[in-house]
């Protein structure tokens, strides 16, 4: 299990154009990702819906999780996105 504690850094989030970006690049890897604010239930990292869902604003966290073969280098690309400003 590859595991990602990430500050969001831009203005809006996780919404629009980073959410599907976000959601493309976990799409590309047939394992199981999930996202979730700190403290909150995790959700589908493939579902645009799940993922705009999130709400998270600029300067919270979030944790992005993998399980299964190349999870430490999705997790990395995701976490990239995510703190993109």
């Amino acid at each position: 299990m590859a595991e990602r504690k990430v500050t969001v850094e831009a203005e809006v989030g996780l919404h629009a154009r980073p959410a599907a970006t976000f959601v493309q690049a976990a799409a590309k890897a047939p394992i199981d990702v999930t996202v979730a604010r700190l403290g909150g239930e995790p959700v589908n990292a493939k579902s645009i819906l799940m993922v705009m869902g999130l709400d998270v604003r600029q300067g919270e966290s979030i944790v992005i999780r993998a399980d299964g073969e190349g999870a430490e280098e999705l997790v990395d690309e995701l976490a990239a996105i995510a703190s993109a400003p």
